[in-house]
């Protein structure tokens, strides 16, 4: 037993080694982290379970027979987070660069079934050179199995992918499906075709970093929904992330201690400036609203005229949808559709209630919106509202027009409880516009024109612009002080806590894609 204990032990120690120590070394000189640092710094002290320490790959072809490693480049396992069961798996470029084998595949599909048997979240740490090309269409079925597990997995257990190197090919489309993507900044990429492939192409020059950098996705695109300065970061983040989600969809998300005290919202009115068509940054009513300091915002810098994150309110975890004033005057255009539709749905998936507060003037204007599809991304957020079951309560602070009105989570499309600040301007349009179009007659006969444009202005604003209209069709729950707010919040969320909904029976839905 002795002589086997110590090859046992001689394995273990070959596995733990990866790609060996010039390749750890030449990882470490990158600025990242190896796959065994990474689970270390995640996983509660003590907690990793290693599953399939001694899996290798079965290739013969081009001399892989003569290049084996234990683990075949990714490790798997699962341990808990802050208490919490979680499963993970951490690529290591030190091993074939990372590369995808049936193997490694195999690994990764092993810990996503037990995530779903069990109901606990997938965390993915990427760092891949893509599919491993000695093995052929062999390693891209290993890709196809992960795809349709993270289907299968999307809505029933969270999915947060941590892209810390390169992630290219085919290799993409995995945390694409998943919930949440992390990139690190200046050290990992995301992209179909690398810079090579797009300068033979298409004949631009362009860098890994402008093409697909973490820096890249959070503003341009949208692919990343977090970025981190470093691993350490965006680790701190993943366990961040976590605290306010919960581990599957029959679950709520955690709830923290939280001491109850004066909920009165002292000056948050003051907020608001005088002139309506001033701008103001919505994320100062969040903060005074919301409890201390939770507040963990999601796309920070994509599409920055719609905001959304996570916050808690009594301490409790609730998704917040929020226009933003302060960039094109909260206007929602394609991306801002699309990146609260996304969020609205992964909150409903796993039973997190929302919080809308609105300012919204419309849609945006124009042929560049009109040709790229306002009509069926703005549907998107649209029906994600809709389709929602999950608490649902509106505050709007200033502006709800026209069909954005009715987008932004109003009665009319099933939310619970909505309120308005007496400083709400419920219409069709804006004054100026109504008055044009209502009093055209009166204004093209009018001696003084622009006065009596002012005049019917004025006039429209006393009568629509307002929300006493809405509140004495029912369509407004309350109109209440700026200052009762954080109150009401407390006592509506706790009110519908129990909520359910029956809905039609159906497959599923067919959102406008």
């Amino acid at each position: 037993m002795k002589e086997k204990l110590e090859i046992l032990k001689h394995k273990i120690a070959e596995a733990e080694l990866g790609g060996g120590k010039k390749r750890i070394d030449d990882q470490h000189k990158k600025g990242k982290l190896t796959a065994r640092e990474r689970i270390h710094f995640l996983m509660d002290e003590g907690s990793f379970e290693e599953l399939g320490m001694f899996v290798t790959h079965r290739t013969h072809d081009f001399g892989m027979h003569k290049e084996q490693y234990l683990g075949d480049g990714v490790i798997t396992g699962y341990g808990t987070i802050n208490g919490r069961m979680v499963y993970v798996y951490s690529q290591d470029f030190t091993v074939f660069g990372g590369s995808l084998s049936e193997a490694h595949a195999t690994k990764i599909c092993r810990i996503m079934d037990l995530a779903m048997e069990n109901g606990a979240p997938v965390i993915g740490l990427n760092d891949s050179g893509g599919a491993r090309i000695q093995e052929g269409v062999v390693s891209l079925g290993g890709y196809a199995d992960i795809f349709y597990r993270n289907t299968l997995a999307s809505g029933v257990v969270p999915q947060i992918s941590a892209i810390m190197g390169p992630c290219a090919g085919g290799a993409v489309y995995s945390p694409a499906i998943t919930d949440f993507i992390m990139m690190v900044e200046n050290t990992s990429y995301m992209f179909v075709t690398g810079p090579n492939v797009v300068k033979t192409v298409t004949h631009e020059e362009v860098s890994s970093e402008d093409l697909g950098g973490a820096m890249t996705h959070a503003v341009k695109s949208g692919v990343t929904h977090f970025t981190a300065l470093n691993e350490i970061d965006c680790i701190n983040q993943l366990k961040k992330l976590i605290t306010y989600i919960p581990q599957n969809c029959e679950e709520p998300a955690p709830v923290y201690a939280y001491e109850h005290r004066d909920e009165t919202l002292k000056g948050i009115e003051n907020i608001i400036p005088e002139n309506p068509n001033q701008p103001y940054d919505i994320k100062e009513i969040i903060s005074r609203v919301i409890d201390t300091d939770s507040f963990y915002e999601v796309h920070k810098n994509f599409a920055e005229n719609i905001v959304v994150g996570f916050a808690r309110l009594g301490g409790r975890s609730i998704g917040i949808v929020a226009n933003q004033p302060a960039v094109l005057a909260g206007v929602l255009d394609i991306k801002a559709s699309v990146k609260g539709a996304r969020f609205v749905r992964f909150c409903d998936a796993f039973n997190i209630p929302l919080l809308v507060f609105e300012d919204v003037p419309g849609f945006m204007p124009g042929t560049d919106q009109e040709w790229n599809g306002i009509i069926m991304n703005g549907a998107k957020l649209l029906y994600a509202f809709c389709e929602a079951t999950v608490p649902r309560v509106t505050v709007i602070t200033r502006k709800a027009y026209g069909g954005a009105y009715d987008v932004m989570n109003s009665k009319h499309i099933g939310a619970d409880m909505n309120f308005a600040w007496p400083c709400a301007e419920i219409a069709v349009m804006g004054a100026k516009g109504a008055a044009e179009i209502i009093f055209k007659k009166e204004i093209t006969t009018a001696e003084d024109k622009e006065a009596k444009l002012k005049e019917k202005e004025l006039e429209y604003l006393q009568k629509f612009a307002n929300p006493y209209g809405a509140a004495a069709r029912g369509y407004i729950d309350e109109v209440i002080k700026p200052e009762d707010t954080r109150m009401k919040l407390l006592k509506t969320f706790a009110m519908l806590q129990n909520k359910t909904v029956k809905a039609p029976k159906k497959k599923h839905g067919n959102i406008p894609l």
